[in-house]
């Protein structure tokens, strides 16, 4: 160490312009469709060493090796190449995103490492979303329409129609709210006007928008005659049930049944009185 030291000042002294390793790229974030080829750059200049050590690793939770002593490992072996210390992967997919480090190690020189990260992002265009619409509603309850497309890459954004026509999300008076980053379309007192078919459509800039089909939800008016007539039969059976047990008491049913039934097991059978009368006979 102090040898190194020492070679450094002697360097300065000298007027030598000292260059330690260093490393950079081109792209520090790339992005790139599903199933393509992505280039992960690593450029690198270095003071004395002519046979630098480079190693990528991915960054997760984890830190794994993808390339190491000269080999690339576990996925990336037979899909992946070097040049330099660009690495090239082919075919990506979602488990490819993440982010990556190139490091350099470069014994000779006065400083051995130098590293620069790379994150690659794969995008994927948007799927048929699943949607979440009610058959039913009642007037004045709230109701909520639900959309959600979980594998775009980036998020989809979401717009709802109804009798395939958009519903604008700024709508000035609108009896709805429309969330376009989450795909919930909102009715906080749902009317008979807003009976119709709806579908959501997810979009996002990758590829073509996808939606889900098309559901006919009804608004119905609250029945109020059947629920209070549902509600006086009730009473009136509660009533009959009611009056069948205070009868039933007041006539001594349930005391005659219980007295039976302690009649059967607290007394032991009598004797016939010609039994007896024949025994004292006999005496």
């Amino acid at each position: 160490m102090f040898a190194s030291v020492a070679l450094l000042i002697l360097i300065q002294i000298s007027g030598v312009p000292v260059v330690p390793v260093t490393v950079t790229s081109r792209s520090p974030t790339v992005e790139v469709h599903e199933l393509s080829d992505a280039e992960l750059s690593c450029e690198f200049k270095t003071e004395r060493e002519t046979n630098p050590r480079i190693e990528w690793k991915k960054i997760d939770k984890d830190v794994s090796f993808v390339f190491y002593e000269g080999s690339f490992i576990g996925p990336f072996q037979g899909r992946a190449d070097i040049d330099g210390a660009t690495v090239r992967l082919r075919r990506v997919t979602q488990a490819d995103a993440g982010k990556y480090r190139c490091e350099v190690s470069a014994v000779a020189d006065s400083v051995k490492l130098g590293e620069t990260n790379v994150t690659l992002t794969v995008l994927v265009p948007p799927q048929t979303p699943s949607c979440d619409v009610p058959s039913s509603a009642l007037t004045g309850s709230k109701v909520e329409l639900r959309c959600r497309d979980q594998h775009s890459i980036p998020p989809a954004k979401y717009t709802w129609f109804k009798d395939n026509r958009a519903l604008p999300i700024h709508q000035p008076n609108a009896t709805y709210t429309v969330n376009e980053f989450t795909g919930v379309l909102t009715f906080q007192t749902v009317s008979r006007a807003d009976t119709g078919q709806y579908h959501c459509e997810a979009k996002n800039r990758v590829g073509p928008a996808k939606s889900c089909p098309g559901t006919l939800m009804l608004v119905d008016d609250l029945n109020l005659a059947a629920v209070i007539s549902g509600a006086l039969l009730l009473c009136l059976l509660l009533l009959l049930c009611a009056f069948g047990v205070c009868y039933a008491h007041r006539h001594g049913y349930f005391s005659r049944h219980r007295g039976s039934q302690h009649s059967g097991y607290s007394h032991p059978p009598k004797e016939p009185q010609d039994f007896k009368h024949t025994q004292s006979f006999m005496l």
